[in-house]
Formats: structure tokens, sequence, C-alpha cells
């Protein structure tokens, strides 16, 4: 693990996370035969779009990912289990492996970190465990027809959601992020899990928080809005808490705005590269992401930014550049 705690930097310098992993793996252009791997070669269901588990079959290219961002000017790189959980993995009946998965893409991303800060210890390189929403919600019914029922418990998550932050503190990182939050009881039982899992390891690691506000109505799925996000989310300490995905970085303002004012502590972001076009992709150039950006450092609204769904390196390196021109908001660390 890093020896200088992220805690300690934070009041100093404004932090810089890393950009989209799905972006850069697309590039690879792996095929049915590249995400099975060796090890999955007889795997009785297709496996292609799960990115997770090329962290077992191609650790390779998720080392080079995370170079590239360290490169960029990064200082926190997201493991690459955003869909790690037994509840994600269920589509591809994959559940026995995703504490190996987690598990490994920590290590993968720790020996990176732990390389570049080697090499430029004045720069300590962080890792934090993505943990991301499942592809269940908790607190709405997926059927129109019946609005009582509920695909999934808040127990059935938390259980999901300890194996996985289990698996991440076992693989070394430095934090967990609890990401893309678009129902917050959800969260509420990734945060409960982390709570349970410090408390019976006697640890001590990080949180940050990042929801997602889904459309111009500035609300997250389940209907909430920034400032009531942040009040669901409160009575958990944290390092810091912010939004990321769906929005590009000109769209988040207003809601940045609102949690700058009402939290005393770290406040993230990590937008997308602009809008999607026509065909779902994203094609804000770096300089552009990172003029829309300048407006959250002029007005001194976040701790840490990167770039969510269409950033790659190129445009965290446009961002690295960028916030060395301005001081970091002020905010508390808890302990």
């Amino acid at each position: 693990m890093s020896k200088t705690r992220i805690e300690d930097i934070i009041p100093e310098k404004i932090l810089v996370l890393d950009g989209a992993m799905g972006t850069m793996l697309q590039r690879y252009n792996f095929t049915e035969k590249d995400f099975r791997g060796d090890r999955f070669r007889d795997w009785a269901h297709p496996l292609q779009g799960n990115n997770d588990i090329l962290s077992l079959t191609q650790p390779q290219a998720i080392r080079e990912i995370h170079r590239a961002y360290f490169q960029a000017g990064a200082d926190i790189a997201e493991t690459n289990t955003f869909s790690a959980t037994s509840v994600a993995m269920a589509d591809y009946f994959l559940e026995e492996y995703v504490y190996e998965m987690n598990l490994e893409s920590a290590r993968i991303a720790r020996e990176v970190a732990d390389e570049f800060t080697a090499r430029e210890p004045d720069k300590p390189r962080f890792v934090a465990g993505s943990i991301g929403p499942t592809n269940k919600t908790a607190s709405m019914s997926p059927d129109v027809n019946d609005p009582g029922f509920r695909a999934i418990s808040f127990e059935t998550l938390r259980k999901a959601y300890y194996e996985q932050a289990s698996a991440l503190v076992e693989g070394g990182v430095d934090i967990l992020l609890v990401e893309t939050v678009f129902d917050t009881l959800n969260a509420k039982a990734a945060l409960f899990a982390i709570e349970e899992l410090k408390e019976e390891k006697g640890i001590s690691i990080p949180v940050m928080i990042s929801g997602t506000i889904t459309d111009a109505s500035g609300r997250t799925l389940s209907g909430q809005t920034a400032e009531s996000f942040l009040i669901s989310v409160s009575h958990i300490p944290f390092l810091s808490v912010g939004f990321n995905c769906a929005l590009g970085a000109k769209q988040l303002v207003p809601h940045l705005q609102v949690l700058s004012s009402k939290t005393e502590y770290a406040v993230s972001a990590h937008p997308n590269a602009g809008l999607p076009n026509a065909f779902g992709e994203y094609d804000q150039s770096p300089a552009e992401m990172a003029s829309q950006i300048r407006e959250y450092l002029e007005k001194g609204l976040v701790n840490i930014v990167g770039g969510c769904c269409g950033s790659t390196p190129d445009h965290i390196s446009a961002i690295a550049d960028l916030v060395r021109e301005f001081q970091p908001r002020k905010c508390l660390v808890k302990a």
C-alpha cells in the first residue's frame, strides 16, 4: 500500500482520477475467444462484453490501461471491478469467480501504482476499488404492472458487496469507491457492508461515494436531488462525495455546486466525455472536456476530478495539466 495516505494529500492538491476502463478496452477489439482465454475456453455461456473477467483472462491489457492513465498524470486508478459482484456476474454464471476477479483486479492496479510511486515518490499513486451499482435496483420495481415487486433484497446486495469489498481490501486497494449510484438503497447496502467489513477486520479504509444524475431533471434514477442524495449517505464517514457518468462536465456544474455548498468534506467529479452522439459514442475532445472542467476549478467545487465514459488517457492528461493551475477546494478530512 502507498506509504502516504490519501487523506494527507487531499488538503494539499486537487487529485486526478483516471478515465474510462471500458473505452480503453474497446480499442483491443477482443473477441469471444479473447474474453474466455485458456481458462474459460469451454465455458458454457457467452463471455464477450464481460470486462471484469479480463482481469483473469487478459491481465496484461488491464495492466497496460492502468499504466497509460498513470503516465497521463492520474493520481488514482480504479480497479477493473465495476460489475464484479455475484449479483451482476449471475448473468454469466460466474458467481464463484467473483472474489478472485476482485482480488486479481486489485493486485494488478496495486502493482502498477507501486511501480509509478517508486519512480516518482513525490507523486504517490493510489488505487480505488471500484464498486458499481449492479444491474438490479432495490428501491424500485422493474415491473410497471407490479409496483410493489423488488428484483433484489437489501440483504442480497449487502452480502454481494461484502464479498467484493473484502477481496478488494485483500488485494491492496487504498480506497473503496461506491460509484454510479442510481439507487441510494443499493449504495446503502454497499456502505453498510463496508462498515461491517471495517469493524470485523479492525481496519480503516477511506470511502468515496459517487452518485449519478440521470437526466435533465437533476435527479438520480430513484428520484433524489443532489442534496437529498448527500443527506442519504451522510451517516457514513466518507472521504469524498460526488457525481459521475450520465452527464458531461458542463451539465454537472449545478449539481456539484449543491454538493460543494452543503458538505464540508471533499467533492469528486468524473463526468463523461460530453454526451453520447446518435451512435452512442463520445466525441468530446480532451481540450473541450478540460475547458468545461475549468469551471469546476474556478468556482472551487471539487477536490478530485477525472473522467467516466468516453474518456481516455489524453483526456486525463489535459485534466492533469489543468489542475496544476488551481489550489484545492478547502475541505475537512475524516481521520
